[in-house]
């Protein structure tokens, strides 16, 4: 379970430099807290950042849960195809938000895959 556990890290430790990345945003845009509006270019990164928060409400414990029904070393490779998507998603959106698309789904597949893997689990044990 340690590529487990070093996946949930390297998502908090992201989730983490994008609120640094917010915080200077704030600095160079001139948005002061507690606004979340302003320059254009604070808003795309604060939404980035927003927006990964939202996704790791379902990532972390789908991440968890399916580890316990798959194997651990595919279950972080899809954790570590997350990563990736929130990567690609951070550049697209703050460059041009309308080329966020690919890092989204990015993002999204591997939860939804996480998610099915951990309730197929969780059913087949249920009825064992």
């Amino acid at each position: 379970m340690f590529l487990v556990e070093i996946v949930t890290l390297l998502a908090l430790l992201q989730f983490f430099g994008f609120g640094i990345m917010v915080g200077r945003a704030r600095g160079k845009y001139g948005v002061n807290a507690p606004a979340v509006t302003g320059h254009e270019n604070f808003e795309r990164v604060h939404r980035v950042q927003m927006n990964t928060l939202e996704l790791l409400v379902m990532f972390l414990p789908a991440l968890w849960i399916a580890a316990n029904y798959a194997s651990p070393a595919i279950v972080s490779g899809l954790g570590c195809l997350y990563l990736a998507g929130r990567l690609v998603y951070f550049q697209a959106y703050t460059s041009n938000p309308a080329k966020r698309g690919p890092g989204f789904g990015l993002s999204v597949l591997p939860i939804m895959i996480l998610i099915v893997i951990g309730l197929l689990g969780a059913i087949s044990a249920a009825i064992a």
